[in-house]
């Protein structure tokens, strides 16, 4: 349902990014923007008119934000199967359903990072259009390796040499990319490869990253092994995905750098979506066997500071231990040492931070979009508490509202 007026959330208890605040009001304008937050009265008084939906003391958080998303998964097996056999329309169809998933779950914006014949920029162009509901898209477009390195067979776009990546950068950018996603060695899904192969060379590497700096693009990278990791910080990498065999004095040059890490803890302990979805047994082996050295780099990466943000991997809805792939990466991430406040943060204001976005997501701040979600419990005092969710707003539309609140009424 879209908001047409200007409704007051009330009765409400916000996180603002460092605690729970009591006894708040949320003005949403009509046009999706955050106009007030403050003491219930204070915002009522000014909001005359306005239609309110009593929250009856919930808690209303920023949208979440999940920095490793395929919208268009294709794992070895059933997903693959599903990816690789579709034409374009099928594919954006399924894409499409991915992202109205996503959305209810509570996840607003994602960031893409490897899809498949350029849906993701029709799928972005649909969404922005109102004409499909999904969460906001920043998107890498497709993912670049070496000739049959990382990802080539999940549409990866292969190159070799400096001026391969090079061409092969500037064609993400052409098709409208918003960052770069760079395969550097292998991983949990390549069956004729090791996560501690190493694939691009200094020379490669440093074109891509040079490439989207001159366009002003960041780069994440694909990455497992740690001096793999170190060659590219030194070349100037924006952010690391997975980090499978981060050693300490890699995170430590992280956090003196400030590289951010996005660690997808979940996909090397989550034997039962693998199983749900056919994937290989090889696979599954594999992702299982690199459990506890990836454990192992979250906690080190946790422990010397290194800049943090959420991000599953996993289709970001997908069920797993009774919740959501999203909500259970932000409880592995507490599990492993994190502070609640820094994970409630990894999952809003720190990647909007990093996509540049600040100024319109991340936060419930007045000016902001109104991407919100809505808690029965605390997420300050525990994460888990974002297992009841049960209401979501992107850009003062509500797309999911479990207990029917928003019918409402004038005031």
């Amino acid at each position: 349902m879209s908001t047409r007026d200007d409704i007051v959330l009330v009765d409400c208890t916000v996180f603002d990014g460092a605690a729970s605040v009591t006894d708040q009001g949320v003005w949403i304008s009509a046009d999706g923007t955050i106009r007030a937050v403050g003491h219930v009265d204070d915002v009522l008084t000014e909001a005359r008119g306005a239609r309110f939906v009593d929250l009856a003391g919930d808690y209303v958080l920023p949208g979440l934000v999940n920095m490793h998303v395929h919208l268009g998964l294709g794992l070895p097996g059933d997903l693959a199967d599903s990816v690789h056999r579709s034409n374009l329309a099928e594919l954006v169809l399924l894409m499409a359903d991915s992202a109205r998933r996503t959305l209810r779950s509570g996840v607003t914006t994602v960031r893409l990072v490897g899809e498949s014949r350029y849906a993701d920029f029709a799928l972005r162009k649909a969404i922005n259009a109102g004409a499909v509901d999904g969460p906001r898209i920043f998107t890498a477009g497709h993912a670049l390796c070496c000739t049959g390195g990382h990802g080539w067979d999940a549409d990866a776009l292969e190159a070799d040499g400096a001026d391969g990546f090079r061409r092969a950068t500037r064609q993400q950018i052409r098709a409208g990319a918003d960052l770069i996603k760079v395969c550097i060695s292998g991983g949990i899904a390549g069956e004729h490869e090791r996560i501690d192969t190493p694939q691009l060379g200094d020379d490669e590497m440093a074109a891509v990253i040079g490439v989207a700096h001159d366009w002003d693009r960041k780069v994440t990278a694909h990455a497992g092994p740690s001096e793999a990791i170190r060659r590219a910080i030194e070349l100037g990498l924006d952010c690391v995905e997975h980090g499978y065999e981060l050693t300490p004095e890699v995170t430590r040059l992280m956090a003196e750098r400030d590289v951010w890490y996005v660690p997808t803890i979940v996909v090397s302990r989550c034997k039962e979506f693998f199983e749900a979805n056919r994937v290989p047994t090889w696979m599954i082996d594999r992702a299982l066997a690199a459990g506890p050295r990836h454990w192992e780099s979250l906690q080190n990466a946790i422990r010397d500071g290194v800049p943090m943000a959420l991000g599953s991997d996993m289709p970001p809805h997908a069920p797993f231990d009774g919740t959501t792939a999203t909500v259970r990466e932000l409880e592995f991430m507490v599990e492993a040492g994190m502070p609640t406040l820094a994970a409630l943060r990894a999952a809003t204001s720190r990647p909007a931070e990093w996509l540049g976005a600040q100024d319109r997501i991340g936060a419930v701040e007045a000016g902001k979009q109104a991407d919100l979600i809505v808690l029965r419990a605390d997420p300050t005092r525990d994460i888990s508490a974002l297992r009841t969710l049960h209401l979501v707003m992107k850009g003062g539309a509500v797309y999911r509202d479990d207990n029917g609140l928003t019918a409402g009424k004038d005031r």
